[in-house]
C-alpha cells in the first residue's frame, strides 16, 4: 500500500508517523499525481502544531503533511481540462505532498517544463510563488532599493532573484552564517542583531523604497521606521503587525498562471531553486526538523521513488 507521512493530532514531532494510505480518488477539477518530489516548508510544521489558515477546514486525522508536490498524472477527475494521464506536473497539494500519491487542483497546478527536475519544480508553488506575488505587488521600477527582511530563506532567496532580475537593488538581512549565500543572489547582506537599523542605513544611504518582510517580530517593527511610504511595506510573516504599521500582507494569487510564470523563469535560470537538502520520504521527519529549526539555506525537498 502507498506510504504517506502524517500527523495524528496537533502537537510536536511526536505526533508524526509514516503510514500506509489508500490512493486518493480525484474529485471534480482534480489530478491524481504519483509524487516524485515534495517541498518542505515552515507552514508544514505550523499546521502540525495546530495553526490553520483563515477559512481552512478543520484537520481530519491522520492529516498528510506537505503543501507542494511534483509528479506524473495518474488519473484525472471530472471536468479537468488541459491535463492528461502521463503529464509531468507540479502544484499545490490538497491531499498532502509528503506521500507517494496526492491530489492537485487543476486551478493551482501547471505543467513541468522539460528543463526542470521534479525536485526543482516541487519547491516552486509555495515559496517561489509567494516571492513572485510579493515582488509583483510592490511593482518597483529598475533602480529602486528593496529591503528584504530574511533574504536567506525559502521565500527570501527567490524574492531576491526576481527583484534583481527587474533591476532592483536589494538589501537583504540574514544571519552572518548566510552572508555568502545572500551575496551570491546579488543582494547586499546586512547581518541581523543589535544595531540592525544603523547597518541598513549605512548599506542604503539614499534610503529604502520598499520592504518585503519574511520574518516579522522586532525586525519588522524596527526596520519599518526606515520607510516613509507604508504602501510599500508588505509581509508574508506577520499580517497583524504589518496592518498596525500601515502595510499589507502579500496578496497571494494562487493560480496556475503564476505557477506557469515561475516555472518559465526557473527554466530560463532567472529563478534558480536553491535546494540544499534532499531526503527520501522515509526521512520526512528529519527533513521537517531541518526546516523547523530555522537554519536551512534555500529549500529542502523530499524525493519519492518512482
Amino acid at each position: 500500500m502507498p506510504k504517506a507521512y502524517v500527523y495524528t493530532r496537533p502537537g510536536g514531532p511526536e505526533v508524526e508517523a509514516l503510514v500506509d494510505r489508500e490512493v486518493p480518488e480525484p474529485g471534480p477539477g482534480q489530478l491524481l499525481v504519483a509524487v516524485r518530489a515534495a517541498g518542505v516548508n515552515p507552514v508544514d510544521w505550523k499546521l502540525r502544531s495546530g495553526y490553520r489558515r483563515p477559512g481552512q477546514a478543520p484537520a481530519t486525522y491522520p492529516e498528510v503533511l506537505g503543501s507542494e508536490a511534483a509528479g506524473v498524472v495518474e488519473k484525472v477527475g471530472p471536468d479537468v481540462e488541459g491535463f492528461a494521464v502521463g503529464d509531468e506536473v507540479f502544484g499545490t497539494a490538497v491531499a498532502g505532498g509528503y506521500a507517494e500519491y496526492t491530489l492537485l487542483p487543476q486551478a493551482i497546478a501547471a505543467h513541468k517544463p522539460k528543463g526542470l527536475s521534479f525536485a526543482e519544480a516541487a519547491v516552486l508553488p509555495v515559496a517561489a510563488a509567494t516571492a513572485y506575488d510579493g515582488v509583483q505587488q510592490l511593482a518597483l521600477p529598475a533602480g529602486a532599493t528593496l529591503l528584504i527582511i530574511g533574504a536567506g530563506g525559502g521565500v527570501g532567496a527567490p524574492a531576491t532573484q526576481l527583484a534583481r532580475h527587474l533591476g532592483v537593488r536589494v538589501i537583504g538581512t540574514a544571519s552572518e552564517a548566510k552572508k555568502e549565500f545572500v551575496e551570491s543572489l546579488g543582494a547586499v547582506h546586512v547581518p541581523r542583531g543589535p544595531g540592525l537599523t544603523e547597518r541598513v542605513r549605512a548599506a542604503a544611504p539614499d534610503g529604502i523604497d520598499a520592504i518585503y518582510d519574511l520574518v516579522g517580530g522586532d525586525d519588522l517593527v524596527e526596520l519599518s521606521q526606515l520607510l516613509d511610504d507604508r504602501s510599500k511595506l508588505i509581509t508574508a510573516a506577520a499580517k497583524e503587525t504589518v496592518a498596525e504599521l500601515g502595510g499589507a500582507p502579500v496578496a497571494r494569487a494562487r493560480t496556475s498562471a503564476v505557477l506557469d510564470e515561475v516555472a518559465r523563469l526557473a527554466a530560463a535560470d532567472v529563478l534558480r531553486p536553491h535546494i540544499t537538502g534532499r531526503y527520501p520520504l522515509e526521512r520526512a521527519g528529519e527533513a521537517l526538523r531541518s526546516v523547523e529549526e530555522g537554519h536551512t539555506l534555500g529549500k529542502v525537498v523530499l524525493e519519492v521513488s518512482a
